[in-house]
């Protein structure tokens, strides 16, 4: 087998016809002339540039500030076995004392909404304000002869 034995694949590719002498002739399917007989001819729809310049509804509904709290704070969870680590006899819980402990996060530069939920076993009587809780939180709160102020 010699270099010059080797017959290629692919046949060379034959320019399509355009224009005079390429089946088409004169305007070869474009019509008459003007724009869109041109190339790279492109005409966006008129109702587009209308609708661009339209605001785009976000959010729930027609108007945004209506429908959205936007300064809502989401909810952070705490089980109730961190708050048997964490705390106590006889302490307080509240969305700034589970901050101080770490048990949850700023949200937006201030402690956030607590939601006591009921995971876990709880041994010790705490006072719970200003949380939200589940119901079997709230059970286990009150078997433990803890209070809870809302």
């Amino acid at each position: 087998m010699q270099l010059h034995s080797f017959t290629p694949h692919t046949k060379n590719k034959k320019n399509a016809p355009v224009g005079r002498g390429g089946k088409r002739g004169k305007t070869s399917g474009r019509g008459g002339k003007g724009q869109t007989a041109r190339a790279g001819h492109k005409i966006r729809p008129e109702v587009r540039d209308l609708i661009k310049k339209l605001p785009k509804r976000r959010g729930h509904g027609k108007n945004r500030a209506r429908t959205v709290r936007t300064n809502r704070i989401a909810v952070s969870a705490v089980n109730l076995a961190a708050l048997e680590a964490s705390y106590k006899i006889g302490e307080t819980v509240s969305p700034a004392t589970l901050l101080i402990k770490g048990l949850v996060r700023r949200a937006k530069g201030r402690a956030p909404e607590v939601k006591i939920l009921g995971t876990g076993a709880l041994t010790k009587a705490l006072v719970v304000k200003g949380c939200l809780l589940s119901e079997t939180a709230r059970k286990a709160v009150s078997a433990a002869g803890g209070t809870i102020h809302v």
